[in-house]
């Protein structure tokens, strides 16, 4: 509850700069390319998903090299294991079967964004870094369970470790452009890696291992981390706010 608090007071501090101004609200989706970290191990395969979020940024009329923002977005974080199947009496190799393991997302993301010129009049370079708070919807590891027959209950992370709450930095730059004094683009390429983990499990003793009847054995605690690269692909509008004298 302390962390919803805080996330709302920080928004709320933000919105009120960006009302005072003019605002540019961004409409952004694209490829999201997702690993995550296992047991302070990175010998997982890369995830290919999607995301979509609505960013809104602070705009100065005079000089809009520097802007605050926030972003609310739906991102799917995770990873994969891939496995290719090899007859060794016949030589044949089969085909590819993707694991994926896959954290469905709302992410809220607040911080500064800075400009830069590019040769082009109408396009400018930016940068941009902040804080992000995750919270988890859904995932896949109770379908993970079902469809694969583990006689190992270790095999796979069980669905109690998964963390509803998590928190990661973000970082990127890319690209902007106006098709008219109100409307442009932009490409962005992005980094979000997490601080706290999306699963958490300690320890489980005397489990009972299913494919050796009568021996029992311990879990080890897992600890896992997401980190995810986005490349999105945005619509940019402006909402102008001009101060007149009486």
């Amino acid at each position: 509850m302390k962390r919803l608090v805080f996330t709302f007071l920080l928004m709320a501090v933000i919105w009120g700069q960006m009302t005072a101004q003019s605002t540019a609200y961004v409409f952004k989706s694209g490829l999201s390319i997702g690993n995550q970290k296992w047991d302070n191990s990175l010998d997982r395969q890369l995830l290919f998903r999607y995301h979509a979020a609505l960013a809104v940024e602070s705009i100065n009329n005079e000089d809009d090299r520097f802007s605050m923002y926030a972003q609310f977005g739906y991102h799917v974080r995770g990873s994969a294991i891939r496995f290719r199947y090899f007859n060794i009496g016949s030589g044949f190799l089969g085909d590819q079967y993707t694991q994926p393991f896959e954290f469905n997302n709302l992410s809220l993301q607040a911080g500064a964004k800075f400009r830069r010129p590019m040769g082009q009049q109408n396009s400018r370079f930016f940068y941009f870094g902040g804080l992000r708070g995750d919270y988890n919807l859904s995932n896949n590891l109770g379908e993970l369970r079902l469809n694969n027959n583990f006689c190992n209950p270790g095999a796979l992370p069980l669905e109690g470790g998964v963390q509803k709450w998590l928190f990661g930095l973000s970082m990127g730059g890319g690209i902007e452009w106006s098709f008219s004094e109100l409307v442009g683009g932009q490409i962005e390429i992005s980094l979000h890696p997490d601080i706290t983990t999306q699963y958490r499990q300690g320890p489980i003793p005397n489990v009972i291992d299913q494919c050796t009847p009568g021996y029992t054995y311990t879990i080890p605690e897992r600890r896992i981390r997401n980190t995810t690269i986005e490349i999105s692909f945005g619509l940019r509008l402006l909402r102008k706010v001009i101060y007149t004298e009486d």
